[in-house]
């Protein structure tokens, strides 16, 4: 479970800095500011949950299910949050709106919100 986790922090993280750049340099031409904006929004959370699982990795000893659920949560959290807000974006960038995606977002928050719950539980419960 240790690679598992620190595979996705590296993937996430990589990917973040490859969509930061896509977004600063060629989608500014094509995107308004507020499109911009929600597009930056999903890389920073991206970015810094990419962060929190690289410490999890090196932290937890995932020797207790809870330790798996919460990076399962972040993991979900970040593909259904942060994928979303770039595949709204883009498609409506083009016109075609992938209206599908819009609740799906808040289901990503959700899921980022449920890891950090549980982790503040195992924090807790741990002393």
């Amino acid at each position: 479970m240790v690679q598992f986790t620190l595979v996705f922090a590296a993937v996430f993280g990589m990917l973040a800095i490859i969509l930061g750049a896509f977004g600063a340099h060629a989608l500014k031409k094509i995107l308004n500011e507020e499109q911009l904006k929600s597009f930056e929004t999903g890389v920073k959370y991206q970015m810094y949950h990419a962060i929190v699982l690289l410490l999890l990795g090196f932290q937890l000893e995932f020797t207790q299910p809870i330790e798996n659920y919460i990076v399962y949560s972040f993991i979900g959290g970040i593909i259904l949050f942060s994928f979303s807000i770039y595949g709204l974006v883009i498609s409506s960038a083009m016109n075609k709106k992938l209206r599908f995606l819009g609740p799906i977002t808040p289901l990503g928050g959700l899921l980022l919100t449920i890891g950090w719950g549980l982790f503040l539980y195992y924090v807790v419960t741990s002393l």
